[in-house]
């Protein structure tokens, strides 16, 4: 009888997307086991990825825009998606405001916002659409999400009465929280957080001390960044009686998960459940002679959320075998083999750069799964 595989691997990062990894396991796979059957299931954990993921596993459709970047003056040309027959539609805020879309020289999330993530908002409004999915990794903002709120209409005065500029480093500026023009439509729909980190808007954990420097900022901004989303969250009490920043997930995109949870009163959600669950994963792995998934790097770190943890959790439930596949492979993996996980390999061939093993990532990802089928192959 032939055998079963679900492939549901995450992208591995400036290698291949989600979709291009399930193909190139299907192909190792499928040298060993030439009648099998695969059911791909791309995945991803709320962040790079989550787009394609769900259009591609729902049968989803592209909408193209145009919005504002990062910074104010910049304009990008992006996407997102729909599903559920147009009423849902799933947006990165990355594709708009994220951190690959500046030079590193550029990178300053004193001066970057989320104006351009509330215009795809917008967008997807304009559609008629009843739910809103929103994936929060890879930004390069640190505005606690009142750029997108601004797109909306929301409005942010100074002391003159003037409006404030859109940026992270202005929130300190602003006295007045004016929401009387914020789009009526946020109250009709449902909108939920996609994020895969948990931290709270401000403090040692929160979104400039732990994100800010990987962003660009210095010891000295980081700093003056976090006091501004701490005047801000309390402005934000004292004028619209809502205190959210401590909780789980309202420092993801540099405070865009308390924007949203403020603005557009968004719920939350792990971002690798809410794809398992939209996928239906549950339902297709239990189908499953063996499951394959993976990332570009896979240490102790992944059991915090990321795709392949939530993956093996589903399959463990299910008592069927996850074999993992990553680029890189990290400290103390060997806690992950409680967690459901049945084999962890590293797919690199031999010692090479970076820029070598992202080139040539899909080869060595079929090559490895190749390996593992002659396994599955003796005990057939």
């Amino acid at each position: 009888m032939p055998k079963i595989f679900v492939l549901a691997p995450d992208s591995f990062k400036e290698s291949m997307t989600a979709e291009q990894a399930c193909q190139a396991i299907q192909r190792g796979i499928q040298k060993i086991f030439a009648d099998a059957h695969f059911i791909h299931v791309p995945m991803a954990d709320g962040g790079e990825g989550t787009v394609d993921a769900l259009v591609s596993c729902l049968n989803g459709q592209r909408v193209d825009c145009e919005v504002t970047g990062p910074l104010a003056t910049q304009k990008v040309k992006t996407y997102f998606g729909l599903i559920e027959g147009g009423q849902t539609a799933v947006i990165e805020m990355a594709k708009a405001n994220g951190i690959h879309l500046l030079e590193p020289s550029q990178r300053n999330p004193l001066l970057t916002t989320t104006f351009g993530t509330g215009e795809m908002i917008k967008s997807a409004l304009d559609l008629g659409v009843s739910k809103i999915i929103i994936g929060l990794g890879g930004s390069i903002t640190n505005d606690a999400g009142a750029g997108m709120a601004q797109a909306l209409g929301a409005k942010f005065l100074d002391a003159h009465s003037n409006e404030v500029a859109r940026a992270g480093g202005q929130l300190d500026q602003i006295r007045t929280i004016d929401i009387s023009g914020l789009d009526a439509r946020l109250k009709q729909v449902e909108i939920v957080i996609s994020s895969d980190v948990n931290n709270p808007l401000t403090g040692v954990n929160g979104a400039s001390h732990v994100f800010g420097p990987q962003k660009g900022a210095t010891a000295e901004m980081v700093q003056q960044l976090d006091q501004n989303l701490t005047y801000f969250a309390e402005l934000v009490s004292q004028q619209l009686n809502i205190d959210v920043k401590e909780i789980a997930g309202a420092g993801a995109a540099g405070g865009l998960g308390f924007g949203l949870m403020v603005f557009a009163g968004a719920g939350i959600r792990s971002g690798v459940e809410l794809v398992i669950e939209q996928t239906q994963l549950a339902e297709k792995i239990t189908q499953a002679d063996y499951v394959f998934t993976g990332e570009g790097g896979i240490d102790f770190q992944t059991k915090f959320g990321k795709t392949p943890f939530g993956v093996a959790q589903v399959a463990k439930r299910l008592n069927k075998p996850v074999i993992a596949c990553a680029g890189y492979i990290g400290e103390d993996i060997e806690e992950l083999y409680d967690e459901g996980f049945t084999a962890i390999f590293g797919i690199v061939d031999g010692i090479c750069d970076l820029p070598t093993a992202l080139e040539n990532g899909e080869k060595n990802l079929e090559r490895t799964c190749e390996a593992i089928a002659r396994i599955f192959a003796l005990n057939s």
